[in-house]
């Protein structure tokens, strides 16, 4: 990314600490500069894995930049000074970079449901979506999957398989992929595709997205947003109190 955008140090992870339109401003001259970036829409969840399993740290050792996609992150961030106004929330983004990256700007979708895949061709139809494969696909399929990738050549690959998955899938295969900027968005799919309900903008400013999605699917969340939370202020408080001792 260009050197101007400042990185600042989040328990480990490099935060970029950049806006919407800089970010679809980077992404447009990363794809004209050729080869394969991935860059990770950046949740405390995906933070504070990165601090805490060796292996999930691992796999997003090759990502380029990391994407501050939530406000607990963004407030961290401007105590250090970064001067943030607005997270960069993967749904946002997303919606944002389709409409504003018409062609000859291509992108690809992988993730979601049919269904899913479906909708947002049809919602994004100003877009030049090249091609599409939604995310129940089996270890046999991924051969052709890169295979299509890189006969389309696509400026964009849009990944939402949810974490871990998207980040290891993208560990696994950026090697492999000719060009393009690769984004793991994740929950963006549903949200655009308007199949799962986001938070309402209230709650998303004061921090709490997390909170409406573990109320939305309490089976699957809410024990992994509390555990990671806590996780999140435990290293929190943790690295301040030994930056204060030394």
């Amino acid at each position: 990314m260009a050197t101007s955008i400042r990185t600042f140090d989040l328990l480990g992870t490099p935060l970029l600490a950049t806006t919407y339109d800089g970010l679809i401003t980077q992404a447009h001259a990363l794809a004209r500069r050729g080869g394969t970036y991935a860059i990770d829409l950046t949740n405390t969840h995906i933070v504070t894995l990165r601090r805490h399993d060796p292996h999930f740290r691992e796999i997003t050792s090759h990502f380029d930049h990391f994407v501050p996609d939530g406000m607990p992150l963004i407030w961290c961030l401007n105590a250090r000074g970064a001067g943030l106004r607005d997270r960069v929330y993967g749904p946002t983004f997303m919606r944002h970079a389709l409409e504003n990256s018409p062609g000859p700007w291509t992108h690809y979708l992988l993730g979601g449901s049919e269904e899913c895949v479906t909708a947002l061709r049809r919602r994004f139809a100003s877009a030049q979506i090249v091609g599409a494969q939604h995310g129940y696909f089996s270890p046999d399929d991924e051969a052709g999957i890169l295979a299509e990738i890189n006969r389309l050549a696509p400026d964009f690959i849009w990944v939402g398989l949810g974490t871990p998955k998207q980040q290891d899938w993208i560990h696994r295969h950026k090697a492999a992929i000719t060009r393009g900027v690769i984004f793991a968005v994740g929950f963006a799919f549903d949200v655009n595709a308007g199949l799962k309900p986001d938070a309402p903008a209230w709650m998303q400013r004061l921090g709490l997205t997390w909170l409406f999605r573990a109320a939305s699917e309490p089976g699957r969340l809410l024990t992994r947003y509390l555990r990671y939370n806590s996780l999140f202020l435990y290293y929190l408080l943790k690295d301040e109190f030994f930056a204060r001792r030394s």
